[in-house]
């Protein structure tokens, strides 16, 4: 399936002239956008505000952001620091924020065909796995797999890589040949009908951040920051980890 790009406007004052309702855009990658609209909705609805999230690849939203963009947020924190790297200027630096983490897991076929249990099992020959080269992935299996010397089998078994997500759940659905996928629990919570989920123990586990940030042009900095605040607490942090996020 296509990752879906989503939009939300959504107005918690209906009788309330449109140009007298503060609207607040966000920005950013699929990864954590369920989260992040479902949170927008509650807080829209608590403010009397718009809260409009655009996610998806970067390059459908970066021109409405660098036009019209409060807030930015990424998939990891290394890609927020690569992106203000990219976009100098964009961001407001100063407002950097982490809000929650999300864990690594393998994503195998339902009914888990090839029975697979760990990184050991994704080792063996035969096995053809799925690879995303970026959109906070980038580098996840070569970390996971390094604790256990298992770099070079894995490198062996990956069988397709992709630069995002979007892409990627393209391959997973018209590729049936593809047995695993080393991502993010959250991507299971999206695909529920096309994957099963294999948690990694703790001692393998890897986490990866969910940073966001204040756009330098924005005319809303207070209304922003209160949305982050709002982001990191408590009712947020759990709409959080319904979709896959500690």
């Amino acid at each position: 399936m296509r990752l879906a790009t989503a939009l939300l406007v959504l107005l918690a004052s209906p009788a309330a002239a449109a140009d007298k309702v503060a609207v607040l855009r966000v920005y950013g990658p699929g990864g954590p956008l369920t989260p992040i609209l479902a949170c927008g909705k509650a807080f829209a609805a608590e403010r009397g505000v718009q809260v409009r999230v655009d996610g998806g690849p970067e390059a459908r939203w970066l021109e409405m952001a660098q036009a019209d963009g409060d807030l930015v947020f990424e998939a990891s924190e290394y890609q927020l620091t690569d992106f203000m790297r990219r976009r100098p200027g964009l961001l407001d630096a100063a407002t950097r924020q982490s809000l929650h983490d999300r864990p690594a897991a393998i994503l195998v076929r339902p009914g888990n065909p090839r029975r697979i249990q760990g990184l050991e099992d994704l080792a063996k020959p035969g096995v053809k796995l799925l690879d995303v080269n970026g959109a906070g992935q980038q580098g996840l299996w070569e970390d996971l797999a390094g604790r256990r010397g298992l770099i070079p089998a894995l490198q062996r078994n990956i069988a397709l890589s992709f630069a995002n997500t979007a892409e990627a759940m393209n391959a997973w659905r018209d590729r049936p040949e593809l047995d695993a996928w080393i991502t993010f629990e959250s991507w299971h919570h999206r695909m529920a009908g096309q994957t099963e989920l294999v948690r990694l123990p703790a001692a393998d586990q890897l986490w990866r951040g969910t940073p966001i940030a204040l756009t330098a042009r924005t005319e809303q900095r207070e209304l922003a920051l209160a949305f982050v605040a709002f982001l990191k607490g408590p009712a947020c942090h759990a709409t959080f980890q319904k979709a896959g996020w500690r």
